[in-house]
């Protein structure tokens, strides 16, 4: 399929004599037509960062939307604006499907496309654009096709990881069946599953980047297994195809690349009220070859996801096996407080909770607390003494330290 894209691409740059390149409609680059000239300007920072990093930036992408190209149903000319770092102009061929606009063809309109007439208004386009249309009209149909594949992948995903455990071979015998007949994918390959938290994308959308290498299927779930699917923090759950059960850069790269989705965002709150931003963050459970084990990878995958929005220290990326203490705590019921600890947990006691959480990851050592805090070790001491005045419980005694840290980190998630 990959090939294919790549043949459509260096029609269109034949037939109009310009480098094309074509991005799926999240500006996740599919394929590009190599430039053959010697005017290293035509390389602009738009265009270099697109093809290195195999997606533009958000701000690049709100900048080329102003231009309408979503509702665009025939070829855009786009001006340039070095200051937003487009040093040449564009034009943009929108890649539609029975209406549904999949993704864009981009033309560097290096000067000697300025003659060309791109139709509109009851003028007729030029005979190479109206070529290239056709072609884009291709590309489209294959996205869509593959756009439908992929939300039947996910739909089996989806199924494998949410049902009982009694239908659980039934799902895993779909599964298999599809990835074999739709992907050629062979049973036995390594996979690993990735959790990105938050995940703000109704159903009806599908697979989210189907042109993510490595990504064999997406679906989003409820963050926790008894919210309805309608209501409550979304999770994306993506199938990543690895190299070997141990080597996880795939997942890795697919878990990046889906960060920087703008579908990767909180959700608003119910009633409609906007939550306080919290970061993004993706989970990578273990590889595994056997489809039998991925429901467990998945709570693997959704636990690290949850750990990273809790612990800004692991990063936005993380594995399970990586988490430390977080791999019993997210197991756990969610439960309110305990209540030694619920006092300092109220926003008043904001910083002594944080230098007690402070002083306990630095094992008891106060001079290693109080560099950490930039704090003075007498200010140290005398927060300790408050923060076991409020929970009633003495930090020279392992199990009140194990209490009091447990409960912490706990709070966190």
């Amino acid at each position: 399929m990959r090939r294919d894209y790549q043949q459509l691409v260096d029609e269109i740059s034949a037939a109009l004599g310009a480098p094309a390149t074509l991005e799926d409609r999240d500006f996740g680059l599919i394929a590009f037509g190599a430039h053959e000239g010697d005017d290293d300007e035509v390389m602009d920072p738009v265009r270099t960062r697109s093809i290195l990093q195999r997606r533009s930036s958000a701000a690049v992408r709100a900048w080329f939307e102003a231009f309408g190209i979503a509702r665009a149903k025939t070829a855009l000319r786009i001006p340039p604006d070095p200051a937003a770092g487009v040093f040449r102009g564009r034009i943009c061929l929108p890649v539609r499907h029975r209406g549904i606009v999949h993704g864009y063809v981009w033309l560097l309109d290096d000067g000697h496309l300025s003659d060309l007439e791109l139709g509109g208004r009851g003028a007729p386009p030029d005979p190479r654009i109206a070529q290239a249309m056709e072609t884009t009209a291709r590309i489209g149909a294959l996205l869509a096709e593959e756009a439908r594949a992929g939300a039947e992948l996910g739909d089996l995903l989806r199924e494998l990881l949410t049902c009982e455990p009694g239908a659980r071979r039934a799902a895993e015998a779909a599964l298999r069946d599809a990835l074999r007949d739709t992907l050629r994918f062979p049973p036995g390959s390594p996979l690993a599953l990735v959790a990105v938290l938050p995940w703000d994308t109704p159903d009806a959308e599908g697979a989210p980047l189907p042109s993510l290498p490595g990504l064999l299927a997406a679906c989003p779930l409820p963050e926790r297994s008894e919210e309805p699917p309608a209501r409550g923090t979304r999770v994306m759950a993506a199938l990543v195809r690895l190299r070997s059960p141990g080597s996880l850069a795939p997942a890795h790269t697919v878990a990046e690349h889906l960060l920087r989705s703008p579908r990767a965002g909180a959700a608003p709150a119910a009633g409609g009220r906007t939550p306080a931003p919290r970061p993004r963050a993706a989970g990578i459970g273990t590889g595994t070859t056997e489809l039998a084990d991925l429901p467990a990878a998945w709570r693997q995958a959704l636990a690290a996801a949850r750990a990273a929005r809790a612990e800004p220290r692991l990063g936005a990326v993380t594995q399970w096996d990586t988490i430390g203490a977080y791999r019993l705590l997210t197991v756990l019921p969610a439960t309110g407080p305990d209540p030694a600890v619920e006092a300092l947990l109220a926003p008043a006691h904001t910083e002594l909770a944080r230098t007690a959480e402070a002083f306990l990851d630095c094992a008891g050592q106060a001079g290693r607390t109080a560099q950490a805090l930039g704090i003075h070790r007498q200010t140290l001491y005398y927060r300790l003494g408050r923060v076991e005045k409020l929970t009633g419980l003495d930090l020279d005694e392992g199990e009140d330290r194990l209490l009091l840290h447990m409960a912490l980190k706990a709070a966190r998630l």
